[in-house]
This record gives structure tokens, C-alpha cells and sequence, in this order.
């Protein structure tokens, strides 16, 4: 198995998905009624695909999954060129800290990083920082699931949750934070992994809920991926194998 995609639920998708494909230079690969999706290829990295699925409902719960961004030396600049696209800064009350936390169209939050040593060869998405009730725990079952490894704590940054990266060392973070409340309602933003050729998807079932997940029932129709919540409650989708 491997991570693919960051799904996020947007009103407008069009809307939504050029804003982000611009703030990472994205390559477009679909622009539908009802989804967009644009690609990030970290160079020698992962591949990572943003898709934007409409949704009938604005958010009504924190985001526990949200995106941290390249800013480093020119965080000044990237903070007024993602205003520039159309983003607005945003106080969740995070008081005085080094990032810039801003919202993009649809109020999604992100943070616009300082510079960091974690951060070399992340790319222009530096982060994923999940809400995790059990962090250590997470940490081995999405390490499991996606294949990333972990790395070690960046100390000079004050950081003391666990945090995963693709096997080559290159793209973004997938951090365990501790979260602040228990989850009530489903993400706005989630991670899809996709099975590689051969992989039996009942067994992975029965291993995601030996690890704590468990299948996550809905009325969304027959679809070809299955969709689970992780030891925390937060949603993952089991893609089928290519071809």
C-alpha cells in the first residue's frame, strides 16, 4: 500500500482546487462537475494527488488534518502571495508563534511554516498534522499502512509527537499531534491509501481493525474503495489496486 491523495470536501471544488493547485504548482488532472484534482510530484519523492470532492454542507467541526507549508526565509513573501490567490489569515488562537496560520477559500486552515531543518526536501507541502488521541500508536499503524518511515524528532523546533516521511527521505511530514478534543464529526480533509497489485483487500481490512481501525459503514452508494477510521476515528479510504 501507498499514500496517493489528500481528499478534501469542498462546496465549490473548482474554486478550492485552483486555489491549492497554484499555491503548489500542481499539475491539473481533472476538472469535472463536482471534482477537481491536481497533482504534486515531490522530485525523487512521493506523488501525491489533491482531489477536491463537492460536498452539500459547510464544516461545523475543528479541521483535525490540515496542510503546513514551505515558507522558511521568504515566509513573508509566500504569506502575501497565497493572500494574493486568495487566501485570509486566521486566528484559532494560536497567540505568538513562528507560522502563519491562514485560511484558504472555503476556510480551510493551513500554516505557512518558518524555516526549518525537518523541512529540507519536503517540497511546497512541508507537513500533514493529523489530531491523534494515542500518537505513538497512530504513528505504527499509519507507518503501516502507507509505508513511511519514522524520523527522528527535530529537537531545535521544540517537537515531541512522532512523525513519518516517504522511505526516500523527500516530501512532507505525516505528524501525530495530541489532540485537543475527541473527534465528533466526520474530516473535512482525509488521506487515501491505494493497494499495490496482489494485495488481498479482506486482509487488509482484517489487519487495519487488528490494529485498531474499523470499517466505517455509509450510504454512499457502491463504491470501489473502502472506507475506514483509524484507532483516532479519522477517515482513510482503501483504494483498489491499479488495473
Amino acid at each position: 500500500m501507498y499514500l496517493e491523495n489528500i481528499v478534501v470536501d469542498a462546496l465549490d471544488p473548482q474554486l478550492v482546487g485552483r486555489f491549492w493547485e497554484a499555491v503548489v504548482g500542481g499539475e491539473k488532472l481533472t476538472d469535472e462537475p463536482g471534482i477537481y484534482e491536481t497533482r504534486l510530484a515531490v522530485d525523487g519523492g512521493p506523488v501525491l494527488d489533491l482531489c477536491f470532492q463537492q460536498v452539500g454542507d459547510a464544516p461545523t467541526a475543528r479541521s483535525r488534518l490540515h496542510l503546513d507549508l514551505a515558507g522558511g526565509t521568504r515566509q513573508a513573501e509566500e504569506v502575501d502571495r497565497l493572500l494574493g490567490l486568495g487566501a485570509r489569515r486566521l486566528d484559532i488562537g494560536q497567540g505568538e508563534v513562528p507560522w502563519v496560520v491562514l485560511a484558504d477559500p472555503e476556510g480551510n486552515p493551513c500554516c505557512v511554516m518558518e524555516e526549518r531543518a525537518a523541512y529540507a526536501d519536503a517540497g511546497p507541502i512541508v507537513a500533514l498534522p493529523l489530531d491523534s488521541a494515542a500518537p505513538e500508536r497512530d504513528a505504527a499503524f499509519w507507518s503501516w499502512l502507507t509505508g513511511w518511515v519514522r524520523v527522528a524528532r527535530d529537537a531545535s523546533a521544540g517537537v515531541h509527537h512522532p512523525s513519518l516521511r516517504h522511505p526516500s527521505g523527500r516530501g512532507p511530514l505525516l505528524e501525530l499531534l495530541p489532540e485537543s478534543s475527541p473527534k465528533t464529526a466526520k474530516n473535512r480533509l482525509h488521506l487515501d491509501v491505494r493497494l499495490d497489485a496482489g494485495e488481498d483487500p479482506d486482509q487488509v481490512e482484517a489487519a487495519i481493525t487488528e490494529r485498531g481501525g474499523r470499517r466505517l459503514v455509509t450510504d454512499w452508494g457502491d463504491l470501489p474503495w473502502r472506507s475506514y477510521h483509524d484507532p483516532s476515528g479519522n477517515e482513510v479510504c482503501v483504494l483498489p489496486a491499479h488495473g
